[in-house]
């Protein structure tokens, strides 16, 4: 049941609590006949739902596709002013937007064109509390919709026009941040593709640098089967590189209920590049096997298939459950540590190259592929020196490291975000005391 009737109730007492008709105009959308095509291909640009739900952003600048003024004049749609509120009243519900320009929607959209003394800034971000509430009115067989009449009474809140805006101000500003933030974190992402791939193709030569490429020093580099390598490097197959096992079979026999329950991790847990522990289930097994199959830090753990993105990804454990073994759809891998350094292993077998290896290798059906364990101990892995793999892990450590730093930062905003909604969309906290603060003339 939404709690939107009590999230009014507690409003400050001066502010007002109007319906959403009384805050501006309630435009409806409409799709002009695909069969005629002096409909389509004009200038205004016509929203439909999913260009909202998934824009995660403010404003919308632009649209797939757009129509012509006949094609308006025609249809059910009507032109907004910019800046209005387009919000998903059709299926998906409750996904907002304000338009940059002039623009029509299809039949999914109640938007609001507001007046002047209101905000449509503090709207936008109030469109989050009004989720629950829409949900709640909706009805629908095929699909849930919400009514004009329906839509036009909706109670909102309204505070002092000076107000909206200093709230809105607040708000837009964090998600600045957080568009920034998630800016470096997608250019980060790209930055470490090509860093892997340098590091594993080109290395890190005797002064702490990347070498220069084969087109530049094509002396430096030698024919392997991996492609040009440097000259200093080898190759080997992970059989003869590490121990591989495959984990404990399930289903067969129940064994006695004496043997003590163990840990085991399954292909959900073994995600790229990180294990995911959320839910780790248990089993009885016997202390042979206990010692079979009980991992140590440094195994690297890849799966034996499933969906083409969960095909042989490798993630390093390193210990976050005392005692833990592994499942037979999930292979444990022991380099031999003189020679093959885990963490560069890991690279590796999530690189581009490690993962082109185990595709087409793979045995593979309709969205599912699988290898075994010859194919895995076939897989031919660049053996520079033990040092340069720890040089090269070191890098890619450095690179791990930033990420993880603006994701953090990502997680505080965003909750920093979500604390302030609450408090200032609401009136808990009051922006008044800086409002004051900026209508107070500053001494001469």
């Amino acid at each position: 049941m939404s709690d939107y009737p009590q999230l009014l109730s507690e409003l400050p007492s001066d502010w007002s609590i109007l319906f959403i008709e009384e805050i501006g105009e309630v435009i409806s959308g409409g799709t002009p006949s695909r069969s005629n095509p002096r409909y389509w291909g004009g200038e205004i640009p016509w929203v439909t739902p999913g260009e909202v739900t998934g824009l995660g952003r403010k404003c919308l600048e632009k649209t797939d596709e757009k129509i012509t003024t006949e094609g308006l004049v025609r249809s059910g749609a009507k032109l907004l002013p910019p800046n209005s509120l387009l919000i998903t009243t059709r299926a998906s519900l409750g996904a907002a937007a304000l338009n940059a320009a002039p623009a029509t929607t299809n039949q999914g959209f109640k938007s609001i064109a507001f007046t002047k003394d209101f905000s449509a800034d503090y709207y936008y971000h109030w469109s989050t509390k009004l989720k629950d509430e829409l949900v709640r009115l909706a009805s629908g067989t095929t699909f849930l919709e919400i009514s004009g009449s329906q839509f036009r009474k909706i109670c909102v809140p309204a505070p002092p026009h000076a107000e909206q805006l200093k709230i809105a101000c607040i708000l837009d500003t964090l998600d600045t941040q957080i568009q920034k933030t998630e800016a470096l974190i997608a250019k980060l992402e790209k930055v470490k593709e090509g860093l892997l791939h340098d590091l594993l193709t080109r290395g890190i030569d005797e002064n702490g640098q990347l070498r220069p490429s084969p087109e530049q020093a094509p002396e430096l580099y030698k024919d392997s089967p991996l492609g040009l390598i440097p000259r200093e490097w080898g190759v080997g197959s992970l059989g003869d590189l590490s121990e591989i096992v495959s984990g404990v079979t399930l289903g067969g026999k129940s064994g006695s209920s004496s043997w003590p329950l163990v840990p085991y991790l399954r292909v959900a847990n073994v995600q790229d590049g990180y294990f995911d522990l959320s839910e780790v289930k248990l089993i009885r097994v016997s202390s042979v096997d206990i010692e079979k199959y009980r991992l140590l830090p440094g195994d690297v753990l890849m799966n034996e298939g499933g969906d083409f993105d969960k095909l042989g990804r490798g993630s390093l454990w390193q210990g976050q459950i005392g005692l833990c073994i592994h499942q037979n759809h999930v292979f444990r891998v022991r380099a031999n540590p003189s020679i093959l350094n885990p963490h560069f292993l890991t690279a590796f077998s999530s690189s581009a190259m490690g993962k082109s290896y185990f595709i087409r290798s793979s045995k593979q059906s309709t969205n599912l592929a699988s290898i075994n364990s010859t194919q895995l101990k076939d897989f031919q892995i660049p053996l520079p020196a033990k040092a340069e793999q720890e040089l090269i892990v070191t890098e890619l450590r450095i690179m791990a490291s930033k990420m993880e730093s603006e994701k953090s930062l990502l997680d505080k905003l965003i909750t920093q975000k979500t604390g302030l909604m609450n408090d200032l969309l609401t009136g808990h906290v009051r922006v008044t005391p800086l409002l004051d603060q900026a209508e107070t003339p500053t001494p001469a």
